[in-house]
């Protein structure tokens, strides 16, 4: 089933930020990952990951650094400590979120 844009855009930094806290990861890399643990949910673009990621670099949650690879230099990306810690307010605001959905939608009617 296909879900609305709308309903993941808002949520798109939160789960950046946690790959990112599990290790450093370059462009490609964040793309393949999350689709793949989101089961092909989520199966963002290089047009949408990289003003995401300038975006939570200019915020200071995360930093930049190239390093080369089999000859092929890439970005790598890392989260920072303040980062971590608006990772973990996203996490709990998405708790109490999902729990307050979770709740009107199993009322009966």
């Amino acid at each position: 089933m296909a879900i609305d844009r709308s309903l993941v855009s808002g949520s798109m930094g939160m789960l950046i930020l946690r790959l990112l806290s599990e290790k450093d990861m370059y462009g490609y890399e964040m793309i393949d990952t999350l689709k793949k643990r989101s089961e092909n949910v989520f199966e963002l673009k290089a047009g949408t990951l990289y003003p995401l990621l300038h975006g939570l670099e200019e915020k200071q949650f995360l930093n930049s650094y190239e390093q080369e690879v089999l000859g092929k230099v890439r970005k790598y990306y890392q989260i920072t400590p303040e980062g971590r810690k608006h990772l973990e307010q996203k996490k709990e605001e998405w708790k109490e979120y999902s729990k307050a959905v979770g709740n009107v939608l199993a009322m009966e009617v």
